[in-house]
Formats: C-alpha cells, sequence, structure tokens
C-alpha cells in the first residue's frame, strides 16, 4: 500500500509540503545545536548554575516548539494525504504522537 507521498508505506516519507515545513525547523535545530553547545561551554566555565539551568531550560522549550511545528505539518499535510487516500489508520498514529506528547 502507498502513502500519501505515494511510496510504499513502510518507508514514510515526507510530503513535499512538508519538506518546506522541515527547512525552517533545521534552521531552529541549528540554533538550538548551538545553545546546546552553549550551554556545554558555561558548564566547562563554572557557570553559576541557575544561568546554566535557565540555558537548558530555554533549549528544552525550543525543541517543544520544533516539535509542535512538526505535528502540525505533519497532520496539514501527511496525515490529510493519506486519509484521502484512504488510509484510516494514520490517525492512530497521530493519536499515539500526541498520547506521548501530553505525557
Amino acid at each position: 500500500m502507498e502513502n500519501c507521498c505515494g511510496v510504499d508505506k513502510e518507508t514514510k516519507k515526507p510530503t513535499e509540503n512538508s519538506i518546506k515545513a522541515q527547512k525552517s525547523v533545521l534552521d531552529r535545530l541549528n540554533r538550538i545545536e548551538g545553545q546546546i553547545r552553549g550551554i556545554k561551554n558555561m558548564i566547562e566555565n563554572n557557570t553559576y548554575c541557575d544561568d546554566v539551568i535557565n540555558q537548558i531550560e530555554a533549549s528544552r522549550s525550543a525543541l517543544h516548539s520544533v516539535q509542535i511545528i512538526l505535528l502540525e505539518s505533519h497532520i496539514k499535510n501527511c496525515v490529510v494525504d493519506q486519509l484521502q487516500y484512504g488510509d484510516t489508520d494514520v490517525i492512530e498514529e497521530v493519536l499515539k504522537t500526541i498520547k506521548k506528547l501530553t505525557k
């Protein structure tokens, strides 16, 4: 069976619109990667713990934002396309993902 991208369902590749959204996500991830390196440097330089904790929270929050952007893109693109192709199993997949996010 093929998914929304016209490929075998087991390979699950993003749609064209989803790929566009992922490019902006990559920019965000590059910034987060820099934040993580900064946290490492802060620890190596014996920075005050509260400052390090605040930077860790900022990075966690940025990752959460990326997660939400990807979920939104997935629902708007891949899920909609899969439903149009009659693949209703995608609903259970999304529900499982949402449950993981809300733990």
